[in-house]
C-alpha cells in the first residue's frame, strides 16, 4: 500500500490529487476521484462562486470520501470573501495557488484546514514553508495550464525542494501512469497531481473535440506563452496560441477567449485549451476509476521491479 504522510494527512487511500482545473474540476470529475480512493478538488478560479457553491453541495451528495478546494489566489476578486467561502463549505483540504503563501495560510490553518502550497521554484517552496504550510505541491514547466515565466522541469525542481526541506510534497507536471508515479517517490515526493490525463477522463465535462486534441497531440504539440509577463501559461498548440508564442507585446491572458465556446462548444481556436507535454503520451479516455488504480498499482509494480532487479535477495 502506497501509505505516507501525504495519505494520513489527507485522509485518502491513495497519494493521487487532481489538479484544479477551472469549469473542469467540479463535481462528476473531482467525485470520481475522491470515491476512486484519492483528492478529488472543486476549482474557484472560474470566480463563480455561486456555481461552486452548489458543486460542493453535489459532492456531498456523490461522495462520502474527502475532497478540497483550490484557491487560485491571482483570480480572487475579493479575499475576504473566498477566505469565508471555503472555510464555510466544510472542506478539510485547501490548496492555494497562483500567489503568495503568506496571504492566505494562517487564517486557513486558524480554522482547522490542512493547506498545502503550489511552488514553481526552490525560492517558493522556502517562504511556502516559513508561512507554515502542512505541504507543497512542487510543479514543473512542463504541466498544463498557469506557469512561472522562468519554468522549471519537475526532473530538476522536484529533487531540489524534497532534498531542502522535510514536508509533504506532491509533484505536480509530467505525471500520467505508475512508472512516472514511482519515479516521482524515488525523487522524494509523497504523491503525485495528474491534470492533463484528468481533462480526458470520462467524468471530464469539457468538449469530446478538446479530449481528442490531447489524444492527436504529439510531445512537442504544446506551446509556452507570457515568457514576458505573469501568469504563462501552457497550452495546446492552435493557430491561436501559435500567434501567441512568441508574441513579447500581447499579454496572452487578454487572448484567452470565449471559455463556453471552447470548453463546452468544441471550437479549439476559440479560446487557449491548457494542456501540459504529456498530452503526447494520452491517446485514449478511460474513466477516473481506471486512471487512478491503474497508477497506483503500475507504480507498486514498477517499484517491486526496480527491487528485484537492483536489490536482489
Amino acid at each position: 500500500m502506497l501509505t505516507n504522510r501525504v495519505t494520513e494527512l489527507l485522509g485518502i487511500d491513495i497519494p493521487i490529487i487532481q489538479a484544479p482545473m477551472g469549469w473542469i474540476a467540479r463535481s462528476p470529475l473531482a467525485s470520481a476521484v475522491s470515491n476512486a480512493g484519492a483528492m478529488g478538488i472543486i476549482e474557484t478560479s472560474s470566480g463563480e462562486l455561486d456555481v461552486i457553491r452548489e458543486e460542493i453541495a453535489k459532492m456531498k451528495d456523490l461522495t462520502d470520501k474527502p475532497f478540497g478546494v483550490n484557491i487560485a489566489q491571482a483570480f480572487v476578486a475579493d479575499p475576504t470573501v473566498i477566505i469565508d467561502f471555503v472555510i464555510a463549505q466544510g472542506v478539510r483540504f485547501v490548496s492555494t495557488s497562483a500567489g503568495s503563501p503568506t496571504k492566505y495560510t494562517a487564517q486557513l490553518k486558524d480554522a482547522g484546514l490542512t493547506v498545502f502550497h503550489v511552488v514553481p521554484t526552490l525560492r517558493a517552496a522556502a517562504k511556502a514553508v516559513e508561512a507554515g504550510v502542512d505541504g507543497l505541491i512542487v510543479e514543473g514547466g512542463e504541466g498544463g495550464g498557469f506557469k512561472n515565466p522562468r519554468p522549471v522541469s519537475t526532473m530538476v525542481l522536484l529533487p531540489m525542494v524534497t532534498q531542502e526541506f522535510d514536508v509533504p510534497v506532491i509533484a505536480a507536471g509530467g505525471f500520467l501512469d505508475g512508472p512516472t508515479m514511482a519515479a516521482a517517490l524515488a525523487l522524494g515526493a509523497e504523491g503525485i497531481q495528474l491534470g492533463t490525463v484528468m481533462v480526458t477522463a470520462a467524468e471530464s465535462p469539457i468538449h469530446p473535440n478538446w479530449k481528442q486534441a490531447i489524444f492527436d497531440a504529439a510531445e512537442t504539440d504544446t506551446v509556452f506563452l507570457n515568457s514576458h509577463a505573469s501568469p504563462a501559461l501552457r497550452a495546446l498548440r492552435t493557430e491561436r496560441t501559435s500567434a501567441l508564442e512568441f508574441d513579447s507585446e500581447r499579454n496572452a491572458m487578454s487572448a484567452f477567449g470565449n471559455v463556453t465556446d471552447l470548453y463546452f462548444g468544441g471550437d479549439l481556436e476559440a479560446g487557449i485549451a491548457l494542456s501540459g507535454q504529456v498530452a503526447g503520451r494520452i491517446h485514449e479516455s478511460r474513466p477516473v476509476a481506471d486512471i487512478i488504480s491503474s497508477c497506483a498499482e503500475g507504480c507498486e509494480a514498477t517499484l517491486a521491479a526496480l527491487a528485484a532487479r537492483y536489490l536482489p535477495a
